[in-house]
């Protein structure tokens, strides 16, 4: 079964890849591996998910919120590289988390980005991973994650 079959039986559609905010590229393929900038919590309606973890967002919608960023991942994945068959693992994932001073629960919140990874590539989704806490986010974003993966030829 082909990755975009995969997508369809589970029921996600790709949206179009988010544009760089500003001076850097969207992906770089260097030596079998893709490196993706971070990407952003864009809802699917193409809004932006903004929030801080332990403030004015529970661990839910956190979740939802990295999900998505994986969401854009997979874009991003797909434009670089014509075909998410091309992917042959994903080797690690940086999840970046809006947090207040005393929200604890980051690698809860980057579960939504790394099981979707594994839902759609199964074992080789399954992944190395940082799930860190910061104080803000570029344009007040809950989450943003980027990612290392390896390529077919």
């Amino acid at each position: 079964m082909s990755i975009d079959q995969r997508l369809a039986e589970i029921g996600l559609e790709l949206p179009q890849p988010a544009a760089p905010v500003a001076s850097y590229v969207p992906a770089v393929e260097q030596g079998g591996l893709l490196h993706i900038s971070g990407q952003i919590s864009f809802a699917e309606d193409g809004g932006l998910i903004k929030g801080r973890l332990g403030e004015d967002m529970d661990v839910d919608a956190g979740i939802a919120a990295a999900r998505r960023c994986g969401v854009m991942l997979l874009a991003q994945m797909k434009a670089a590289l014509g075909s998410l068959d091309r992917v042959e693992r994903v080797v690690k994932l940086g999840v970046f988390v809006n947090s207040a001073p005393a929200f604890v629960d980051q690698p809860k919140v980057a579960n939504g980005a790394s099981e979707l990874m594994q839902e759609v590539f199964g074992e080789s989704g399954r992944h190395a991973r940082s799930a860190v806490g910061v104080t803000v986010l570029p344009l007040g974003v809950a989450v943003e994650v980027d990612a290392i993966v390896a390529v077919k030829a």
